[in-house]
């Protein structure tokens, strides 16, 4: 985090453009207004709520060589003890955030094994066959080529080899506990849907944007050919 405020330092060396409605004319004035645009929008992003006014006083006295308001050790003990309430807020968002998560998942897989078509193993994980293949299947330290599609339980898109248009080739072990799992049991030419707990996925840690801690995922996982 202070490594991100120190960005602040850049701005100031800029004109400053107070009003973002008037006098964005040169590119020079373009250009600071857009990194203002951009500091504000990295603050919101990551949760950070400062006082604008006395933020823009500080960039203002700095960039114009006025006297301080504070002095550095003041300076270096508010950044200090803010960034701690920072991190103890974020914390505390983030595991309220896990335990909803985790709690949305087991009411997810637990209607989930119910379906028509779904298996439900007994380490957590759950799949369904779309089609079955007639190749062989992979071995622990075999490399495997696969199109596959990720996404929450809500349907939001995380990643897709679709997208990219190409299929990704991988280790079976280094891949998520519920994907090797799942991998040695297919055979080549098998697509299987996949829905993975948060304990064979990626725990209570953020990936991403969008993977958030305690995440249940679910996965479209076509497999291609073994190397």
């Amino acid at each position: 985090m202070y490594r991100f405020l120190s960005t602040l330092i850049t701005l100031c060396l800029l004109p400053i453009i107070v009003n973002a409605a008037e006098g964005l004319e040169t590119l020079q004035q373009k250009a600071s207004y857009s990194f203002g645009v951009d500091f504000a929008k990295r603050l919101k992003q990551q949760g950070i709520d400062l006082d604008v006014s006395a933020l823009t006083r500080g960039i203002t006295d700095a960039a114009s060589g006025n006297a301080l308001a504070l002095e550095e050790g003041e300076m270096a003990q508010a950044k200090a003890e803010y960034t701690q309430q920072l991190r103890a807020q974020l914390m505390q968002q983030q595991q309220e955030l896990a335990a909803k998560n985790l709690e949305a998942g087991k009411q997810f897989l637990a209607d989930n094994a119910k379906k028509e078509g779904v298996v439900a193993l007994d380490s957590g994980l759950q799949y369904k066959i779309i089609k079955s293949g007639d190749g062989p299947s992979p071995k622990p330290e075999d490399t495997v080529t696969t199109h596959y599609r990720g996404t929450l339980i809500d349907g939001r898109e995380f990643d897709s080899s679709h997208k990219r248009g190409q299929p990704a080739s991988f280790p079976v072990k280094g891949v998520i506990k519920g994907w090797t799992q799942a991998l040695l049991m297919m055979k080549v030419g098998d697509k299987w849907e996949l829905y993975v707990p948060p304990e064979l996925a990626y725990g209570d840690q953020q990936r991403g944007e969008v993977i958030e801690p305690n995440s249940t995922l679910v996965f479209e996982i076509e497999l291609l050919e073994i190397k």
